[in-house]
């Protein structure tokens, strides 16, 4: 590739420079002969490489086929050897296959403007194998990241918030939030039922001790070549905390043949807040071509604060901050069969306050204007993670190994103003106290080893076996401390230190069998256990008094997959899906009541698990020009983990039972060469079917932070500027009503979220030496109430809502090199 070529590729941002990274290595292809359509299709699975062509282009030719290792490049171009078809690159980064025509006539046919390409092969790797999205019996979502930052994304809500029946409920602000997949939430979650991978190695702890369910890693787009998003329990594949689907980011590689890069700058203001802004770079640096790459990126965030606090601790944008982060990805590649990635990844959020709004749970209003909280105390907050790994692949030929290993170090620190709440509960032991402000600081120190086989693709049978070892130490330090009315300082009311310690190994793999040229049928299993060890040291009023904790608990889960897919079409299949998922048990947090000095919770608590039941159906028609993917499902969840506060201490207890129901629906639409439309939808009714005495929950009250019916709409339109390639684009969302809490419960009391739908815009041009990327977010300005928190709510206090930011205009300048 020329180094015009290259600056062209690069302009149009992270998503070509990825499938230009994937062309330049070489890989192990097994292509049989004959129809070519089933054999360029094999060719994007294998090669993760992004195809858009006409079905009219290649109905009724055939290829030699290709059994040997090649270059991606390569490969395609043996594949069409001897049929009139070329290859060029597409804006998007995908290669489009195309029939070469002779120059047009003088008078030329703009109905070819009209024509429309497909809408191409989308590759994912969540499944733990190279394959198109739509040969997965399951749904699963790509999202291109280079379409993520044209639109102004920042943030995990920002990534996901198109995403029908997706919710991440904030606790203060990015960095800090929980993230659901089809209802499966009991509003606060006690261990993560969303996985999290950044590449092939799990993010996060799988203990309730270490705070993961509220840490769902917040990546920031920089370097990211897409995100993956599988719904449903993947159990088998991924272990504990994947009841509800799985996250995955998924980075660029590098690339051993070109010297490359990117600068990047943006703007952005707020109406109502402060203005924010980012500077981002990437390079790519080949060390010998076709053995050895490196890829550095880094990037710097202001984010202005737009929410204002009253009281003691008064000021303006309190919830303004900084967030910083790098990655360094070294790619070897001595041979044809072996290759070894060694990538580390840092990065640290930092916020001068939460983005929590004071409402009234009785009106639904706010009660310090349409901002505004009243803080007694400034609550900061921090996210620092460290990411190491190496992932080691060799190619027999017959299979690939992957060996995999990691070490992360996540350390967290977050202040709490909880006066609202404690002050009038303290007043009841006669204590009069001014204010009360609770922090917590939490180290994660967690290693992982995986060995994988994974046989041939195209084969009657397919295989994949597995070993997984995660060794997770963690701490978890609180301090509930307390003022006097005059300002001095008061008690402090409780003080612990959580030690804890997590083993656990397991056991993995799945077999497909494809009986005939329509049918397939595969099922998994996986076979886990672990041993934790966890010593609390306590002290002070809401502790009962000074005491010391340390409990042990094992527990081994099972999880198992099995699936039918039928094909109806070459381009279509319907499936039918069942598979398990779990969280896994532990040791409890036991404190005594401090009027009678009785343990207030079990000593642990159990695994809870969870069954789906799925039937679904994707299809590509119309020439590929459109795709749809839908499903209906069925999910019974037992032995709910629930937190149970007790004198505003939160004990873990087994909750009864629930079920959720639901539908999804996914289209893409290009109906000529201009536009590009989308949309999804998602009906979810997820109820408790057993009573929760814990919650003072009953059976059939719905269960927290799922709309019932939820989706998205958008419209982009590429056309040509004074020469330039330019788009435009608008995406319409909405989400229905929510429950954060539970009726009738006085431990999580309920209140509504009310409805809301966002509107945002976003256009862009490329010069070809830059791209100006411009976006609208919330175009209208809507107060939207993503999501509550009923921390003081419970203890009488007012809750604390996460708004949508306001209005928010902005501009992207990205320069390649």
């Amino acid at each position: 590739m020329n180094p015009k070529t290259s600056l062209k590729v690069l302009a149009v941002g992270m998503a070509m420079a990825w499938s230009a990274g994937v062309q330049a290595q070489v890989r192990s292809f097994d292509i049989a002969g004959g129809e070519l359509k089933g054999a360029l299709d094999a060719y994007a699975a294998q090669s993760g490489t992004q195809l858009i062509y006409k079905v009219d282009d290649v109905k009724g030719r055939s290829t030699k086929g290709l059994k040997r290792a090649a270059s991606s490049e390569e490969a395609l171009r043996q594949l069409l050897d001897g049929t009139p078809l070329s290859v060029r690159r597409d804006v998007s980064g995908a290669l489009v296959i195309f029939i070469e025509t002779p120059p047009p006539p003088p008078k030329p046919d703009k109905s070819a403007d009209n024509e429309a390409p497909a809408m191409g092969t989308v590759v994912v790797s969540a499944t733990r194998r190279r394959e198109p999205a739509r040969e997965v019996p399951m749904q699963v979502a790509s999202l291109p990241t280079e379409k993520l930052s044209r639109a102004g994304a920042k943030t995990l809500q920002d990534y996901l918030g198109n995403e029908a029946g997706v919710d991440v409920k904030s606790t203060g602000g990015p960095g800090i939030g929980t993230l659901t997949i089809r209802g499966v939430s009991t509003g606060t979650q006690t261990i993560s039922t969303v996985g999290v991978y950044i590449d092939e190695v799990a993010f996060g702890s799988s203990t309730a001790t270490a705070n993961g369910a509220q840490m769902a890693l917040d990546m920031a787009l920089l370097d990211l070549n897409r995100i993956e998003l599988l719904r449903g329990p993947q159990g088998t594949l991924y272990g504990a905390s994947a009841m509800g689907g799985l996250l995955k980011y998924v980075t660029n590689e590098p690339d051993t043949h070109e010297f490359s890069g990117k600068v990047a700058f943006n703007g952005a203001g707020t109406r109502g807040g402060a203005a924010s802004h980012t500077v981002s770079g990437v390079v790519n640096v080949p060390l010998s071509e076709d053995v050895a790459g490196l890829r550095f990126s880094g990037f710097s965030d202001r984010t202005g604060g737009s929410v204002d606090s009253v009281g003691p601790a008064a000021g303006r944008d309190t919830d303004g901050g900084k967030t910083n982060g790098a990655r360094m990805a070294l790619l070897l590649t001595p041979g044809h069969q072996l290759r070894l990635r060694l990538t580390g990844t840092a990065q640290e959020i930092a916020r001068k306050g939460t983005d929590f709004v004071d409402y009234s749970a009785a009106s639904g209003q706010p009660l310090e204007g349409g901002t505004g909280r009243r803080l007694y105390a400034a609550e900061p907050y921090s996210v620092r993670i460290g990411l190491l790994s190496a992932d080691l692949e060799y190619d027999f030929g017959w299979a690939r190994l992957n060996a995999i290993a990691s070490r992360q170090r996540v350390r967290s620190s977050a202040v709490t103003d909880a006066t609202a709440g404690y002050v009038p509960l303290l007043a009841d032991f006669g204590m009069d106290i001014g204010s009360t402000a609770g922090t917590v600081r939490v180290s994660l120190d967690k290693s992982t080893q995986e060995l994988r086989l994974t046989s041939k693709a195209d084969r009657q049978f397919e295989w994949l076996a597995g070993v997984y070892v995660n060794r997770e130490k963690s701490n978890n330090r609180q301090l509930l401390a307390s003022t006097l009315p005059a300002g001095g300082p008061g008690p402090d009311l409780l003080t612990t230190a959580i030690p804890a310690e997590y083993r656990e190994a397991a056991a993995f793999g799945d077999l497909t069998w494809k009986l005939a040229k329509h049918l397939s049928l595969t099922g998994g299993l996986r076979v886990a256990h672990n041993k934790q060890h966890y010593a609390q040291q306590s002290d002070g009023l809401l502790a009962g008094g000074p005491q010391v904790i340390d409990a042990r608990s094992s527990d081994t889960s099972r999880t198992w997959l099995l699936t039918a897919r039928y094909n109806l079409t070459p381009a279509s299949a319907v499936y039918l899906r069942g598979a398990t998922g779990y969280r896994p048990g532990g040791p409890n947090a036991v404190l005594r009541d401090p009027n009678g000095g009785a343990p207030v919770a079990p000593p642990s608590f159990r695994p809870d698990t969870l069954t789906s039941y799925e039937l679904g159906y994707k299809a590509d028609l119309l020439g590929k020009r459109f795709s749809i993917q839908t499903a209906a499902f069925h999910l019974n969840w037992k032995d709910l983990q629930q937190y149970r506060p007790v004198n505003g201490i939160s004990a873990i207890v087994n909750a009864g039972a629930a079920r959720v129901r639901g539908a999804e629906l996914t289209l893409g639409y290009r109906p000529d060469a201009h536009w590009t439309l989308g949309g999804n939808a998602a009906y979810i009714d997820a109820a408790l079917t057993e009573d929760a005495p814990g919650l003072g929950a009953a059976a059939g009250a719905r269960l927290p932070s799922s709309a019932r019916l939820s989706g998205s709409v958008s419209a982009s339109y590429a056309f040509e500027l004074a020469g330039y390639a330019s788009y435009a684009g608008l995406t319409q969302r909405y989400v229905g009503a929510r429950n954060a809490g539970f009726a009738g419960s006085a431990a999580l009391p309920l209140y509504r979220l009310p409805a809301y739908a966002l509107t945002d815009l976003q256009a862009g041009i490329d010069f070809k030496y830059a791209s100006l990327a411009l976006f609208a977010r919330n175009l209208f300005d809507r107060r939207a109430q993503l999501a509550a928190d009923s921390t003081v709510q419970a203890l009488g206090g007012p809750v604390w809502v996460s708004l949508a930011r306001s209005r928010t205009l902005g501009a992207t300048l990205t320069v390649p090199f």
